[in-house]
């Protein structure tokens, strides 16, 4: 089989959460999802419709749908099979079956996709090989977050650290009668500047006048 996408709907064709397995445009898997629900005949207990170009396999959980897109040419036997195991999935991670369930636990229940289909075709796992499989992942990335705030709890301690050695110096620093340490061109020169007094230019010397000769 090729599984195109898994998702979780309303019965009005809300869509809670979707999982491409395969390369798919965003408007084209959503052009797909909205056209699910006006397919659906009521009175009718068949669990698939077929299109000109894809087959959606789906389930009714209470006010919901598991609605599986794969190709036409899929086998609907296998197909049926893992729509089933993709029913029992959702309840292991929702403890209602509703919109509010499904949103708050959307990344959990992502997770558990991954791990029935991978890159379109179904994976060999039970139910209870998902759960390990998520739990694994769940444990790895609690371990990094932890990992990371420590890291964070530690720099914010030094940056504490390396103030409160600033503030001491300067102290230090104004107890000694001096300025505290700092840099810029503006305060290279320390001390109090003085005026400088005028300086006194000399005149110049009067230019003789010359008398006109007499005979």
């Amino acid at each position: 089989m090729v599984l195109l996408a898994a998702s979780v709907c309303t019965r009005k064709g809300n869509v809670l959460l979707s999982r491409q397995f395969v390369e798919m445009t965003k408007s084209r898997i959503e052009g797909l999802l909205s056209a699910f629900p006006k397919l659906i005949v009521t009175d009718k207990q068949h669990t698939f419709i077929e299109t000109e170009s894809v087959r959606y396999v789906y389930q009714p959980l209470d006010k919901l749908y598991i609605v599986l897109i794969t190709t036409k040419s899929s086998n609907i036997l296998e197909d049926l099979e893992t729509l089933r195991l993709f029913a029992r999935v959702i309840p292991e991670y929702c403890r209602n079956i509703d919109e509010k369930e499904v949103s708050e636990n959307v990344f959990q229940l992502i997770f558990a996709f991954d791990e029935i289909v991978a890159l379109g075709y179904r994976e060999s796992v039970n139910l209870a090989q998902i759960k390990t499989f998520t739990e694994m992942d769940s444990h790895d990335e609690k371990v990094y977050q932890a990992v990371r705030q420590t890291q964070e709890r530690e720099a914010k301690e030094e940056m504490k650290k390396k103030a409160k050695e600033l503030q001491r110096q300067r102290m230090e620093a104004q107890r000694a009668g001096k300025a505290p340490y700092s840099t810029g061109i503006g305060n290279s020169i320390s001390g109090p500047i003085t005026p400088s007094q005028p300086t006194e230019m000399p005149l110049p010397a009067p230019t003789p006048v010359h008398q006109p000769f007499k005979t």
